[in-house]
């Protein structure tokens, strides 16, 4: 059967995460229920067929709150998709806070968690001291930010390490080493954009290193400090979990990571 990978986004306020969970409603569910409601094999071709029940992989899964630009996704059909077609059809069932941007088939190896090289994460924190409208989409952070000294910080995760430090207690998955090609911090105006590249993530890592460091910041402590989090491997030495308002998965890579990004 033909195999297709589409880029979704998405606002994920109103979700509880992207993976499919009982009697939850997430991007999954909403997707898989589109995805069947077109008919897949019958909708964009000459010959009719029965609805399909599709089962669609994601690249990864975000948590409730956390939005997406570029969620790659795939799924299996029983016959050729005409992408435009597809497009128009898929984004006039879906809700409004969903949206898929693209379509191409793909080589029937390909697996859009499995393939993935890297991902791409930012979060969004407002530097002032009034409410943005955005608040849904942000971190307010009333206290000023010394984006030098965040970026030292920064600087002490890049590379392959053990990131039990960051990781939630909760979860059950052993794993621990990830690779971070790049982790900073950039401002415009009033708005300090928090950008992170890695290999994988652990589950609330990026918003534990977000929480880390504005920590870090309203302590005064010293960025080495963030080197000592780190090497402790120990998840009572870290930040909170800060809010997933203002995360969002920008991309996902199939080739190496360009470092000069």
């Amino acid at each position: 059967m033909p195999k297709y990978s589409i880029i979704v986004e998405y606002i994920g306020t109103n979700y509880s995460g992207s993976q499919v969970q009982p009697d939850k409603v997430t991007i999954q569910s909403e997707l898989n229920k589109a995805l069947s409601t077109l008919k897949v094999a019958d909708a964009f071709n000459e010959e009719g067929s029965q609805k399909q029940i599709i089962k669609t992989i994601f690249s990864g899964r975000t948590d409730a709150g956390v939005h997406s630009k570029g969620q790659v996704v795939h799924f299996e059909s029983s016959k050729p998709i005409v992408a435009s077609r597809f497009l128009n059809s898929i984004n006039g069932i879906l809700p409004n806070d969903i949206s898929v941007k693209s379509i191409q088939e793909v080589d029937e190896k390909f697996h859009a968690q499995l393939s993935a090289k890297y991902r791409v994460y930012q979060y969004k924190i407002v530097n002032r001291q009034h409410r943005s409208a955005w608040d849904k989409h942000s971190l307010l952070v009333r206290e000023p930010l010394n984006i030098e000294r965040m970026n030292k910080s920064l600087s002490y995760l890049i590379g392959e390490h053990d990131f039990t430090s960051f990781k939630s207690m909760r979860t059950a998955n052993p794993a621990k080493d990830c690779i971070v090609y790049k982790a900073e911090c950039k401002k415009e105006g009033d708005i300090i954009t928090f950008e992170i590249a890695g290999n994988r993530f652990l589950y609330n890592m990026v918003r534990t290193i977000v929480g880390t460091l504005l920590m870090i910041e309203h302590n005064k402590f010293e960025p080495e400090f963030m080197k000592q989090v780190l090497e402790a491997k120990d998840r009572t030495k870290a930040g909170p979990t800060i809010s997933p308002d203002g995360l969002t998965l920008i991309e996902v890579g199939y080739e190496q990571y360009n470092l000069v990004k």
